[in-house]
């Protein structure tokens, strides 16, 4: 592998002291790989590590932590000029990974990394929220949003994803629906939603299936919409809906607007917006991203 272009890891702190990561990358460079690795502490951390990729001249720079993580660097890369951009790599590290599970990213830490660094770089699409917050696999807003915000730490790193529907279930007596007003390219809804997802790629929450025919490369957004008659679907949505369920609205657009008489608050792949009007568009083509062949959301 040692003709292969440099790359440039940023690496969540909290996998800072990854055993078999330090052993993927010391292999990596014993090979003659170059590849930098750099570990956030805060929160702007990503933007100023991209800018140095950028001054380094790497192809490619990694996302090594969840999908906050992947976000985040994805959003410093658009922030660069076309030309100057490097290719997305990613190395899933985090509680859920959502996204990474979602395009077939292996688990293995030594097959991420290589795949990072030397996979086919395709490019896919983001989306931008209000102008300015990106996301690069789903918004998600209602009861979903507030559990997943609040599920402990301590919670997340015992049991993982399944740990969002644990604490859902606890805090039952929380679930009420937003009423909001939904428009996208020949669709429109008025109602309460109990929950939202607005999807690039597929899953959030820990695995939960809120956008299953989302791609990320056509174009579209994907929406689903659980309205407030059907209380548990919205929660323990690992378990695959009737497609006829009357309380579960589907569309697809390249923007979705959302109105809402009170403040409602979306997740944008852990970052939390919160507001009463949101205007969400798809990027189409934003970045390009290191992905395995057999990846299931390429069209």
């Amino acid at each position: 592998m040692a003709h292969l272009p440099a790359s440039l890891l940023i690496l969540n702190g909290k996998s800072a002291d990854n055993q078999p990561l330090r052993e993927a990358v010391s292999l990596l460079r014993d090979e003659g790989v170059a590849l930098h690795v750099r570990i956030t502490w805060e929160k702007g951390d990503p933007a100023r590590y991209v800018q140095e990729a950028r001054r380094l001249g790497v192809e490619t720079v990694i996302a090594g932590g969840g999908d906050g993580t992947v976000n985040e660097v994805s959003s410093a890369l658009l922030q660069l000029a076309a030309p100057q951009r490097p290719a997305l790599g990613i190395l899933p590290l985090g509680t859920a990974n959502d996204f990474a599970t979602s395009v077939g990213i292996p688990e293995a830490l030594d097959q991420a990394l290589k795949l990072a660094i030397a996979g086919n770089a395709v490019d896919i699409d983001m989306a931008k929220v209000n102008d300015q917050t990106c996301f690069i696999n789903m918004a998600t807003g209602g009861f979903g949003t507030r559990i997943t915000s609040e599920t402990p730490e301590k919670l997340k790193a015992a049991l993982g994803g399944v740990s969002y529907v644990i604490h859902g279930l606890m805090r039952m007596d929380a679930l009420k629906p937003d009423r909001c007003e939904i428009h996208g390219e020949n669709f429109h809804w008025q109602g309460d939603a109990l929950a939202i997802g607005i999807g690039n790629g597929r899953q959030a929450g820990g695995g939960q299936q809120l956008c299953p025919e989302a791609l990320i490369n056509d174009g579209l957004l994907q929406l689903r919409i659980f309205t407030g008659e059907e209380l548990l679907p919205a929660l323990l949505s690992t378990l695959k809906p009737d497609e006829e369920n009357p309380n579960i609205i589907d569309a697809a657009s390249s923007w979705f607007t959302i109105q809402a008489p009170h403040d409602i608050t979306f997740n944008l792949d852990g970052e939390p917006l919160s507001g009463r009007t949101f205007k969400i568009e798809i990027l189409p083509a934003a970045l390009r991203c290191r992905l395995p062949p057999d990846c299931p959301l390429l069209r």
